[in-house]
């Protein structure tokens, strides 16, 4: 394994420490103040990486860094406890708390719609689920590495209506620099239920900056709306924060053959950038979110299971609701790594 610029086995690292926590380690702790109080949270410590893992909120991750560098956004309304939630249609905005990775589903993402007599929240319910069987570990691996696993299950459901169980783990391994999130859904309900997902990632600054650029291998790049055909031809750079900055949203087409889909922003004047990979026969649809506002300056990066983003409703519409049928399971897999360039 390659730990700060030296390649090691289990033993010669081992003789260089007192305790494998000083390099490695996850720690269980709570929120003490402010509107996540009594929020759980895991510290990750992962050599050069650190991350928070948020079991509160169906085990997200939060702020993410790489060799003290910042690379997730933070959002204004910081972390927010789920009973500390405004449960409107657009209530979301005021408890989204950005980080590396928001998970939006399980039953519909997008926007806030009406469909078949239910209403549906902007992004859906999954990011205020808690999680339950929370578990945080490390431990050698047969091929001589060291990984921490952090797992746990979530479940959304009602009487008379949705019954999802999302099952997650989330893995870093030591020298690698990679951290993946491995998701199963599995519709625990006797009848057939909608299932939308929606990984709503969300990269800052110093990370994101003037001068950075995004690379995604799309077939076909296409705008949302009329803010997003005014920045077609910048899509993939950026400028320095402006106010006011109209959102602009932009569908990737991604290449017919399904596979591995690598999306990679890159920061020159740092030497660092970020990769994140999934499988497009997983998640065959691609949103960027680009967001350079003073002040709500992020760029998101949002695999899903549906070409539609304006709600479950017109996703029905459209004929692309995708649905599980009882017992059925999705696998989704999501691996970022930073690294030096």
């Amino acid at each position: 394994m390659n730990l700060f610029a030296r390649e090691h086995t289990a033993n010669t690292l081992l003789s260089r420490l007192g305790r494998l926590d000083q390099v490695a380690g996850s720690t269980l702790l709570t929120e003490s103040e402010g509107p996540g109080r009594g929020m759980r949270r895991i510290a990750v410590r992962c050599g050069e990486l650190t991350l928070d893992v948020h079991p509160d909120r169906a085990l997200d991750i939060g702020a993410f860094s790489f060799r003290g560098v910042p690379m997730a956004w933070t959002s204004p309304s910081g972390l927010v406890a789920p009973w500390n939630r405004d449960s409107s249609p657009m209530g979301w905005l005021r408890a989204f708390p950005g980080g590396l990775v928001s998970t939006c589903g399980l039953d519909a993402f997008g926007s806030p719609s009406e469909d078949d007599g239910e209403e549906y929240p902007l992004h859906g319910r999954a990011g205020t689920l808690q999680a339950d069987h929370v578990g945080h570990d490390g431990r050698w691996t047969d091929d001589g590495d060291y990984e921490i696993v952090v797992s746990g299950r979530v479940r959304q459901a009602r009487l008379f209506g949705e019954h999802l169980e999302l099952r997650r783990e989330i893995r870093c391994r030591l020298g690698t620099g990679e951290v993946s999130i491995d998701d199963v859904v599995t519709n625990l309900g006797a009848g057939a239920q909608p299932h939308m997902i929606l990984y709503h990632v969300n990269l800052g600054w110093p990370l994101l900056d003037e001068g950075a650029t995004l690379r995604i291998p799309s077939a076909e790049v296409l705008p949302r709306d009329a803010d997003a055909r005014a920045g077609m031809a910048e899509w993939d750079t950026f400028a320095a924060p402006t106010h006011p900055f109209p959102e602009q949203v932009f569908r990737h087409r991604l290449p017919d053959n399904p596979g591995e889909v690598r999306a990679v922003l890159t920061n020159p004047r740092l030497g660092l950038s970020l990769s994140l990979a999934f499988d497009s026969a997983e998640l065959p649809h691609l949103f960027q979110w680009k967001m350079l506002g003073s002040g709500t300056y992020v760029l998101g990066l949002e695999p899903a299971n549906s070409p539609v983003i304006e709600g479950r409703a017109t996703a029905r519409k459209a004929g692309a609701l995708p649905v599980l049928e009882p017992g059925e399971s999705r696998h989704y897999r999501l691996t970022f790594r930073p690294s030096a360039v």
